[in-house]
């Protein structure tokens, strides 16, 4: 023997075992649409006559013959496709008619072979339709020892239809299930104008069409599916709101996406509210039964159903993409085919099939006409005939004495050797006669078929007309012209004002502003303090639902949603948790939080760290904000986020350090920057101290900087006394810091009129008017604004926010039930 390289041997197997994944597993046949798993499985119910009006069989009896006779493979995998061929909501419809348990659409398996039965399904009889006529090659078995069809001579346009899947070596098939009535008005427009385009057929064929029905949104990417053979389409679940007596709401789904499970799709919506990651719901459960789907999601009071229908879309799989890929075999030969192509290699095929079936036809009717010729001569010699028979000694001599009298072909003369004889009676001589004339009809009609191509299409036409009548069905899929990702949420929900409140502890709310311009008891209160457990509402921003709310971290990065995506609550309510709504880390908090509605050019973002560091950058940089946030500002292992403000060009800024330090400059002393830049110095501080805020002057109403100590120590200082410097020096005394002042804990800008709150590690709230703080110079340590317990020290301080609002004392906070 001679050598062989190993590079060669590995190739050449390799390329035979995936033409035999490709060609004789994974990929269909565009004629028939099926695997030869699936022909297989039809064509051991035919041989059983295992057919529609029969009696079921044993799943069993039938794997059994699969495998024993055409399918080598194991019984799981055939019993799996059997299975799937009977089940209603995977097939558009259904090849086999199965009894028992069949599985679900929640995923539970079937039950084993031995308890089902199955039969074929009325329509699949259109599948093996004149198989006997020699309509299709057939080809020796496994084993050589039978024969089995090369492909199926069906009425119908399956690879369509149910669609397909599957994986192959190097490639693979997705083909979506599509409307039967349909796929036909198109096969039938593609029969009378041949070189019509695929936009012609577009109109007849819609779209594909789910057995789970649900919402197709097709666009660019089915009509790309159509003329390329490879596209994606998106597709949804249906659902819709319930209004119960009692006032509250219920989403109720009553259609899912293609081949998703629906006991998944409910876990992942109970996993998605568990985590906070959809807010509002207060029970899930699923009340489907035999009638359909029922999964019913219970709304809390004051929940918006929109934007739980849009974040159910965004995080499940209701909303799912589904990928074309016409991939089928044509000549034994895997191709990527259009729509076009698809219905021609299936109109060919069904030419194909109807001439091999009237040449049978044909040659049959000939066969019987030559016969029925002998006949007729025969009785109308019988007298004679008789006479030969009974001078013959032998059914051979009989036989010859015939051929040589009347000239009788051979079969001609056994066929009147084998006549009964109440043939010889006159009625049956006039049945012979009429036959004989049908006969010659028949063969006329079939001569007609195989000569004139118009007659031949009026056939094909006639026997899809046919199938379309006997079992296409309404359309279950709704397609959808718009895409659901043009489909803003914001055009559901009116643009209302809006009060954002964010807590020292981070618990975050949204009130619609009306609930507090509707108390009439006069007095500014205190917005949102809870005394219980020490927190205190330190942003309070006046808004609307579709602005921006734009949070920055201590770590440096920056979220982006709208204002409409925080959960509502009532005045009363503590709201929802800040890491209930952003994925922040362990040690990672809001350090500010803003409202915009537009990221505009001339506006800019000022950064201050902790270790004094800022940086000036264009709002418009930070206008793409992916979910999981972004980096707004590099930053040192070691520094935080301090602040972020909004500024002008011409803005001043003042940083304050615990030690009692002040800078004040003007913004653009900091050149803008890009958005990941660190940015430059704002302040040298000096060892061991840091920056615990930044304020930004040219407020016409608050021009004094209040400055609070840990020791509850504080001070008025007019903002003239702090001089303009540059940027990037030591800076002047702010507050004279001692021992019994306590370190710096920040500082805000102020008008006489305000009101401070300041939080104790007490977990007391002391509200006082800032005209109550001495107006001092700026080298002093001001006066004692609170009186500390021992061991204790002011954590925390901020405005009372009113912005104009009516608010009422809300003293003892609770959550919403």
């Amino acid at each position: 023997m001679g050598q062989i390289t190993i590079e060669e041997e590995i190739q050449k197997s390799y390329l035979e075992y995936s033409l035999s994944v490709i060609v004789g597993r994974a990929i269909p046949d565009v004629r028939d649409g099926l695997k030869p798993v699936h022909r297989r499985i039809l064509y051991a119910m035919h041989e059983l006559g295992n057919s529609y009006n029969r009696s079921y069989k044993k799943s069993a009896r039938i794997v059994g013959d699969v495998i024993g006779k055409y399918h080598p493979h194991g019984d799981t995998a055939v019993y799996d496709a059997l299975v799937r061929m009977a089940q209603s909501f995977a097939m558009r419809d259904p090849l086999v008619d199965g009894q028992g348990n069949f599985g679900s659409i929640d995923g539970d398996a079937a039950a084993a072979m031995r308890y089902t039965e199955s039969r074929m399904s009325k329509l699949s009889s259109e599948f093996l339709a004149d198989l006997e006529k020699n309509t299709v090659d057939f080809r020796d078995n496994y084993d050589n020892s039978l024969q089995e069809p090369t492909v199926l001579p069906t009425k119908v346009p399956n690879l369509l239809l149910n669609g397909t899947s599957g994986i192959a070596v190097g490639m693979a098939t997705n083909i979506p299930p599509h409307n039967l009535g349909e796929l036909l008005d198109g096969t039938l427009h593609l029969l009378d104008y041949p070189d019509c385009e695929i936009d012609d057929l577009r109109k007849f064929i819609k779209g594909p069409d789910f057995p789970t029905a649900g919402l197709c949104f097709g666009g660019k990417g089915l009509e790309e599916a159509y003329k390329t053979g490879r596209g994606s389409i998106k597709i949804r679940g249906v659902l819709g709101v319930e209004e119960h007596k009692s006032g509250k709401q219920s989403i109720v789904i009553t259609e899912i996406p293609y081949a998703l499970n629906k006991s998944t799709l409910v876990e992942k919506i109970a996993l998605l509210v568990g985590e906070g990651r959809i807010e509002g719901v207060s029970d899930l459960r699923d009340e489907s039964d035999r009638k359909g789907i029922r999964i019913v999601i219970d709304l809390k009071r004051g929940s918006i159903p929109d934007i739980i229908i849009n974040s159910l879309y965004k995080f499940t799989q209701l909303e799912t993409s589904f990928g074309i890929n016409m991939m089928a075999v044509s000549g034994n030969r895997p191709m990527l085919m259009n729509l076009k192509q698809v219905l021609s290699f299936f109109l060919e095929h069904r030419r194909e099939v109807i001439i091999r079936r009237t040449r049978f036809d044909l040659d049959k009717c000939e066969k019987r006409a030559h016969i029925l010729e002998g006949l007729k001569i025969a009785l109308d010699n019988i007298d004679e005939v008789v006479k030969i028979i009974r001078a013959s000694s032998t059914g051979d001599e009989a036989r010859q004495g015939l051929m040589d009298r009347f000239e009788f072909s051979k079969v001609q003369a056994q066929a009147i050797l084998d006549m009964r004889l109440q043939r010889l009676t006159n009625l049956e001589h006039e049945k012979i006669l009429e036959e004989y004339a049908e006969i010659l009809k028949k063969i006329e009609y079939f001569k007609s078929i195989l000569e004139n191509e118009e007659v031949l299409k009026s056939v094909i036409k006639e026997e899809l007309i046919e199938v379309k009548t006997s079992y296409s069905t309404d359309r279950k899929t709704v397609l959808m012209d718009q895409n659901p990702d043009d489909i803003d949420i914001e055009d559901l929900i009116p643009d209302d004002d809006a009060v954002i409140t964010l807590s020292r502890r981070g618990y975050i709310k949204r009130t619609p502003l009306s609930n507090y311009q509707q108390q009439k008891r006069g007095g500014k209160g205190i917005a949102g303090v809870q005394t219980k457990d020490g927190d205190f509402i330190h942003t309070f921003l006046t808004t609307s639902n579709h602005q921006y709310l734009v949070l920055f971290t201590t770590k440096g990065k920056m979220f982006k949603i709208k204002v409409h995506q925080v959960p509502e609550s009532s005045r009363i309510a503590r709201g929802a948790h800040i890491a209930n709504l952003l994925p922040l880390e362990k040690d990672e908090a809001i350090a500010t939080a803003l409202t915009l509605r537009e990221f505009e050019e001339d506006r800019f973002f000022l950064f201050v760290t902790k270790k004094g560091m800022i940086k000036r950058s264009s709002i418009a940089l930070y206008r793409n904000c992916r979910q999981s946030g972004i980096r707004a500002v590099s930053m040192r292992e070691d520094d935080q986020l301090i602040t972020v403000k909004e500024v002008y060009a011409n803005s001043e800024a003042i940083l304050v350090t615990k030690d009692g330090t002040s800078i004040r400059f003007s913004c653009q002393d900091a050149r803008a920057m890009g958005r990941v830049a660190s940015g430059v110095k704002g302040i040298a501080l000096r060892p061991k101290d840091d920056v615990v805020s930044g304020v930004v002057t040219g407020d016409e109403e608050r021009t004094q900087l209040l400055t609070i100590s840990e020791g509850g120590y504080g001070k008025r200082t007019n903002i003239e006394q702090h001089r303009l410097q540059t940027r990037g020096g030591k800076g002047i005394i702010s507050m004279r810091v001692t021992a019994k002042t306590g370190k710096v804990l920040g500082s805000i800008m102020v008008s006489p009129e305000d009101e401070v709150v300041i939080l104790t590690s007490g977990n007391k709230i002391i509200r006082l008017g800032v005209k109550d703080v001495s107006l001092v110079g700026r080298a002093t340590q001001g006066v004692r604004l609170v009186r500390m317990d021992d061991n204790d020290n002011a954590v925390g301080f901020d405005l009372v926010m009113d912005d104009g609002i009516e608010v009422d004392d809300l003293g003892e906070e609770e959550t919403e039930s």
